[in-house]
């Protein structure tokens, strides 16, 4: 994502129509994109920047929380269609550079993402998987990546994820910050839903 000004995408369906007037008005970082690009193709990863590319929801849903003022220079870059964990592993290690220099990587996502379920469906299968999540994230870096590479394996994983755009993120966020503990910085089950999601943070 390469605009100095991105617009906005709402890349969702179905949802009340003030949510389709949202705005986030950060700017961009073209020159933090050109300084990525750069890093991706030294390790190898066919890429390009996107002048036109926007904001889409996985960026302004948790941002507009962090930074309310929207004053933070953001972009985003694309996971591979593929889905493919060992290849935002990778993508992780390449732009693990960028947090020697200030840059913070955000892996947005969610530990449980299946919206099709009926209501009440989802509440042991999220508690299980939130579970084995948190036991991968906390052993030790090189128990944790094979573990995390075989993420569909774990209990429930398939129905907690059954696809993983929401999940991808932790692979590049683990990549960048592979040698070092992940710490739980947020855990909740709903008592409207009873899902139990969690995120982490490295560093």
């Amino acid at each position: 994502m390469g605009a100095a000004k991105p617009p906005m995408i709402y890349d969702y369906s179905g949802f009340p129509p003030h949510t389709y007037e949202i705005t986030y008005d950060a700017p961009g970082a073209p020159d933090v994109a050109a300084r990525t690009l750069a890093l991706l193709q030294k390790a190898g990863i066919t890429a390009r920047i996107d002048p036109d590319r926007g904001f889409d929801h996985g960026l302004y849903a948790p941002m507009e929380v962090m930074y309310p003022a929207a004053d933070m220079p953001i972009f985003q870059v694309s996971m591979l269609k593929s889905y493919d964990p060992a290849d935002h592993f990778a993508i992780g290690r390449a732009l693990r550079p960028l947090r020697d220099e200030g840059i913070m990587i955000v892996g947005s996502g969610l530990s449980f993402h299946n919206l099709r379920l009926p209501r009440g469906v989802g509440k042991d299968p999220s508690a299980e998987f939130d579970a084995w999540l948190f036991n991968a994230m906390m052993a030790a870096p090189d128990v944790r990546h094979k573990a995390m590479l075989k993420w569909e394996s774990a209990p429930a994983a398939r129905i907690c994820h059954a696809e993983e755009d929401h999940l991808v993120p932790i692979f590049v966020a683990l990549g960048a910050a592979e040698d070092e503990p992940a710490e739980r910085i947020y855990h909740h089950t709903s008592e409207m839903t009873g899902i139990t999601v969690s995120n982490y943070k490295f560093g």
